[in-house]
């Protein structure tokens, strides 16, 4: 077997990060490789030597098979560890780097190229006696055999990608009236994230847990399985929140689902780190779903109740070591919680966000472990997933990771980048979510209409505080009293303060011992200034001391409250302008991406809600709609074009 010096993670982000920390303590050396986007990333920061592959669309450096090969060979590393995602599940990337005589941190080809398939693998499992769910995993691939086929299965069902994961490529379908577009909209997102439009179909369950069992294999013939993990909480098919164990396991139905995933382990001869996953159903029945021939995201909930380093493992399995314990000898202590932080903004159907990273603390003092590959300064561009980073708890018992992990949630500071955190931290506080008691259809059950998916609105005491650090920063700037610049020095200074669309008329009194009267509408709040530093203010809020982190620069200011941001503009000196609404017939890009759909052309009617144009980004497709019925006057993009945020696209009236 062979003996490793040098690892180039083939990854980007947290992933690279978190193997590159286990690599570097074991005495490994490492090799970043990197696009132009993140050549200032912080996996590049870390490495001991980093690798250009190329311009930032990932078919052009992350899944450019020969470029990571050759940073291979000119950086001399003689293993290559793909973490998750992008070419790890690749089973051409895996044979490549076999004939070229790297060591592929990983399981063979044959394991990979069997499971990357929903359609072939559903097909082996049957045959290894795996529970499946009913559905249709056949050849032929037209919309006549697929519409034959969902009539013979029922309503609802399940479009998947069979190449495909995280969501892309996935419909849930209520009636054949819908299926036909379902088809096309799976088949574009799967052919464009997985480079395969081939697709299963399969009986939808209704509320079932998602959990899932990690394995490990050698290359001794041992597999075990190390617990398992509820990754029920989701959004689109996507994982929000995961722990482990799962909270109404027994150990009868653990031993019978971990068995099940040895079954099917064994049947690909699987060696390294794997998950098989699986549908719970309300009865107690489990279903296979798919097998996962890499590490996971939501690995560290495993290690924090088993206390191992999974990453570790996958080193020493890679170089032929027998694994360290037997399937008796694993031990599940206590409970882990794991959230995903992602760039998106709940209030505009999670459209993913871009833009600089101003500040980033993440809250560690409570015995929290923030996996992520963020530095203050950065671009979150529109190229890649928009997941930042893992936040992660343990406690001896649920309840006791839940409110650690909550603190996590609430005092990570975020500033620059619309994100996730109150939605995270309002799921946390949930009802239902602190029973126990949920399945797969929590989110859209009880968020559906949640305070926390509409477009937020300031609190008067946030208000105020950007009022004052708005008057600090001028005072600063002109090393004068602001009174000095009016005729009466005793009457308040009035702002503007803009969130959005949306202004708020805020009257601000100074006086002399730091003390501050601010109006916001009818209530009148007493803000007492205690400390005062570059990025970072220390108030008394109507006698309560607190603490905000904040980034000001010209008139923008990002604040932080518990939880999240707010990007606040003062626009007292700015003219009032008409703002650009979607009903006003402008179509502007809600992000920035790449156009690959135009359904239109110019002089055509359009009707309020007709699909316009596809916008991909952060490797999901967007449609955007008419706001108004009208006629097409302008077209200003086509087909392959990169748009920026708040770009025009086209033009009714």
């Amino acid at each position: 077997m062979p003996v490793i010096h040098k690892i180039l993670i083939a990854n980007r982000g947290e992933i690279a990060c978190r193997i590159q920390r286990t690599a570097q303590a074991l005495g490994y050396r490492t090799v970043a490789v990197f696009s132009d986007a993140d050549a200032d990333a912080l996996h590049v920061q870390m490495a001991d030597q980093a690798v250009n592959i190329g311009p930032a669309p990932v078919q052009q450096s992350y899944l450019n098979i020969p470029a990571i090969l050759d940073a291979a060979r000119r950086s001399g590393a003689d293993a290559i560890h793909p973490g998750y995602g992008f070419l790890s599940e690749n089973a051409e990337f895996a044979r490549a780097c076999k004939q070229a005589g790297l060591t592929f941190i990983g399981p063979s080809v044959e394991a990979i190229e069997l499971m990357g398939s929903k359609r072939q693998s559903k097909i082996a499992m049957l045959a290894a006696g795996v529970p499946c769910i009913a559905g249709y995993q056949g050849a032929e691939q037209d919309d006549a055999t697929l519409t034959r086929e969902a009539e013979r299965i029922g309503y609802p069902l399940m479009i998947k990608a069979s190449a495909g994961g995280g969501g892309r490529g996935m419909r849930l379908v209520h009636s054949a009236e819908e299926l036909p577009a379902q088809l096309r909209t799976a088949r574009s997102e799967a052919l464009n994230g997985f480079g395969s439009d081939e697709l299963i179909l399969e009986q939808a369950l209704i509320e079932p847990r998602h959990v899932e069992v990690q394995l490990f294999g050698d290359h001794h013939g041992n597999l075990i399985y190390l617990g398992e993990r509820d990754c029920s909480i989701q959004r689109r098919h996507q994982k929000v929140i995961e722990e482990a164990p799962c909270p109404v396991m027994t150990a009868e139905l653990r031993q019978a689902m971990g068995e099940a995933a040895l079954k099917a382990g064994r049947a690909v001869n699987y060696v390294g780190a794997g998950t098989v996953e699986f549908l719970l159903d309300t009865d107690g029945r489990f279903y296979f779903l798919e097998m996962n021939t890499r590490l996971q995201v939501e690995h560290p909930v495993t290690e924090l109740i088993t206390g191992l380093d999974l990453v570790a493992w996958q080193l020493s399995v890679a170089e032929g070591q027998p694994l360290p314990l037997t399937q008796a000898q694993v031990k599940l202590d206590g409970h882990a919680m794991e959230v995903r932080l992602y760039a998106e903004d709940p209030a505009q159907g999670f459209l993913p966000q871009t833009g600089r990273v101003e500040a980033w603390a993440p809250a560690l003092d409570r015995g929290s472990r923030i996996d992520h590959g963020l530095i203050e300064g950065q671009s979150i561009s529109p190229f890649y997933d928009p997941m930042l980073g893992k936040l992660i708890a343990h406690g001896a018992t649920r309840e006791e990771a839940r409110r650690k992990l909550l603190c996590a949630v609430q005092d990570s500071v975020l500033l620059g980048v619309q994100s996730n955190q109150r939605l995270l931290a309002c799921l946390l506080q949930h009802p239902q979510f602190i029973s126990g008691e949920f399945g797969t259809g929590f989110i859209p059950q009880h968020f559906a209409d949640h305070d926390c998916l509409h477009a937020y609105s300031p609190s008067a005491e946030e208000l105020a505080i950007a009022a004052l650090l708005f008057y600090q920063a001028a005072a600063q700037q002109h090393r004068a009293p602001l009174s000095g610049w009016r005729n009466n020095a005793g009457a308040p200074l009035l702002y503007r303060i803009g969130l959005d669309a949306c202004d708020w008329n805020v009257q601000l009194r100074a006086s002399p011992d730091n003390t501050f009267e601010v109006q916001v509408a009818e209530r009148v709040i007493e803000l007492k200034l205690i400390e005062h530093t570059a990025g970072a203010v220390t108030l008394e809020v109507d006698g309560l001391r607190q603490r905000h982190a904040y980034r000001l620069c010209d008139e923008q200011l990002w604040l932080f409250t518990h939880p999240g941001s707010l990007h606040l503009v003062d626009r007292t000196h700015a003219v009032i302008d008409s703002q650009t609404s979607v009903s006003s017939g402008t179509l502007k890009a809600p992000m920035d991406g790449a156009i690959i759909d135009v359904l239109v052309s110019e002089g055509s009617p359009v009707s309020k809600g007709q699909l316009l144009v596809v916008l991909e980004a952060m490797k999901m497709e967007h449609p955007l709609k008419a706001g108004i019925d009208g006629v097409l006057k302008r077209v200003q993009v086509k087909v392959g074009d990169q748009v920026k945020n708040r770009q025009v696209l086209l033009q009714v009236e």
